[in-house]
Parts: structure tokens; C-alpha cells; sequence
């Protein structure tokens, strides 16, 4: 049976926005032109990337607006958990090409620095990010699946990075992506642009779980909860600790973990928690 959600009806954003209470009143959506928040409990909000019509979601109008909600979420402190997923068919196509052409290179660098800085935010902001896949993630869209901390994708979910056979390689997508599937598996990617399927990807660790996709958003929500039911300061601890020791070399790493649990320990919430399990051994042990 799947577990009960704590309603919270708390609204952060106030710049342009309308609000109404979204579907069977589960929480507060608030709207603007392209991104959505839906606070569906006091444990996990959504992000969502929205779509025009029946075009494919694109990231040049979508990117200053989506480092302004990771810079509120990442100072709410009653969010633990955010996940990310499209309002629409496909999850994210990446950059729009057809408003690239015939630019300057200033502007190409400024729309490559705010997509970096987007991207870094996932990382840097203390919850958890789970990317909720649906349809397409191509290019950009595949590297916000694999910048993402956790990923689950319906099993018709498709992932590419195409940009080889428009004769603009995918460059900064391939820093997510062989990070997150490793160097074979991003090099066949990237050289022939073709199509992962859901399993593949799974398969290859982009994504962590394939689901129906009627069961897409419940099993999304219910990862979001389980992680949800750790202290947000616990979480973002460990969070911080897995980038940073991720590229550092065994010793490094051994040592940054050694002091960020010495920190831990210090800590009330280990504390307390330490101590709540040992009264409850001690209670299974008299009864």
C-alpha cells in the first residue's frame, strides 16, 4: 500500500506567478511561463520543465528560470527532496539550435555559462535531485538525467546525444555522461548518435530504475519519500561528501570521509538517532 504524504501548502515564489491548488487539492502549484512547483509534500517538490504545443521542451528559455528555483529551493529548509520532470510528452530536447545560428561568439559563451551554472546547481544544492523521465532526453536533456543524482525513466523513454550528425558534438553533455556510464559506453553514445532505450540506459547506470509509465510519477514520489524520511541535514551532508570524494584519489577520499563523519558524529542528529536505536534494541530485548 503506498504510504501517506504530509501535506504542506507553502509557496516561496512571488514574482509573476498565479497559483491554484493542483489535482484532488495534493498540494500548491505555482506557475509561471515555463517552469511549475508543485509542493506536494513538506518532504519533496517538483520541478517541472513544461512544453508549447506538441514541440519538445528546450532548455534557451527554460535556463535562468531553473537557476532561480534550484537558488530558492536550495535555501528552503522544509524541501529535502527535489525531483525534476517534464509537464509534457518528452522529458527535454536540449538547447533550441535553430535560435543559435548566425550569432556572436559572446552569446554562444553566455548560453553555455548559464547551462554550466544550471547544471552545477544540481550538484551544489543540499537535496537530492531525481530527474522523471518520460519520452525523449536528447543532448542537453540527457545531460540533465545524468547530472541528476537519481534518475527513473518510463520503459519508452528514449536517450541520445545527436549532436554528431548536425556537425555540433555534444561537448558538454559528454562531461555528465561519461560520468555517470564511463568512457565505452559514453564514446558509443556520442559517436553515433543514436538512441539508448530505458533498459539500455538502466543498464548502463545513466538511469537507476525502469517503470511502466503509468507508474512513473507514484514510483518517482515514492523514492522521494523514502529518501525524504532522513534529517535534511544528514542528507545534504552526504550529498556534499559523494562529489567530493568522488574524483579525488583513494587516499584523499579516505581521509575527506574519515573527518565529514567525525563532523557527523558530532552532530545532534546522529546523535539522537544513535541513541533512539539502541532503545529500541533494548525494548525488543525485555518484551
Amino acid at each position: 500500500m503506498r504510504k501517506e504524504s504530509h501535506i504542506t501548502k507553502k509557496v516561496i515564489f512571488a514574482n509573476n506567478v498565479s497559483i491554484r491548488l493542483g489535482a484532488a487539492d495534493t498540494g500548491i502549484v505555482i506557475k509561471s511561463k515555463r517552469v511549475s512547483c508543485v509542493f506536494t509534500t513538506d518532504l519533496a517538490l517538483y520541478t517541472e520543465i513544461s512544453k508549447k504545443g506538441n514541440k519538445v521542451v528546450n532548455f534557451n528559455h527554460l535556463r535562468q528560470e531553473i537557476i532561480e528555483v534550484l537558488s530558492k529551493v536550495a535555501c528552503d529548509e522544509s524541501i529535502k527532496v527535489l525531483i525534476i520532470r517534464a509537464a509534457g510528452k518528452h522529458f527535454c530536447a536540449g538547447h533550441f539550435l535553430k535560435e543559435m545560428i548566425d550569432s556572436d561568439i559572446k552569446e554562444y559563451k553566455f548560453i553555455f555559462d548559464q547551462c554550466n551554472k544550471m547544471m552545477q546547481m544540481i550538484h551544489e544544492i543540499p537535496q537530492p535531485v531525481i530527474a522523471q523521465v518520460q519520452g525523449v532526453a536528447t543532448a542537453t536533456g540527457c545531460q540533465l538525467v545524468a547530472w541528476s543524482d537519481l534518475a527513473i525513466a518510463e520503459n519508452g523513454a528514449k536517450f541520445s546525444t545527436p549532436g554528431v550528425k548536425s556537425g555540433l558534438f555534444c561537448t558538454t553533455p559528454m562531461v555528465a555522461i561519461t560520468r555517470a556510464i564511463g568512457r565505452k559506453a559514453a564514446m558509443e553514445m556520442l559517436l553515433t548518435g543514436r538512441y539508448f532505450s530505458a533498459q539500455e540506459a538502466k543498464e548502463l547506470g545513466l538511469i537507476n530504475k525502469v517503470v511502466a509509465l503509468e507508474k512513473l510519477e507514484e514510483e518517482t514520489e515514492d523514492l522521494a519519500n523514502q529518501i525524504a524520511e532522513a534529517s535534511r541535514f544528514v542528507l545534504a551532508l552526504g550529498k556534499q561528501g559523494f562529489y567530493a570524494q568522488a574524483d579525488q584519489t583513494d587516499i584523499n577520499a579516505m581521509h575527506y570521509a574519515k573527518h565529514t563523519m567525525t563532523l557527523n558524529l558530532d552532530a545532534e542528529e546522529a546523535q539522537n538517532g544513535i541513541k533512539a536505536f539502541y532503545a529500541q534494541r533494548r525494548g525488543k530485548g525485555s518484551s
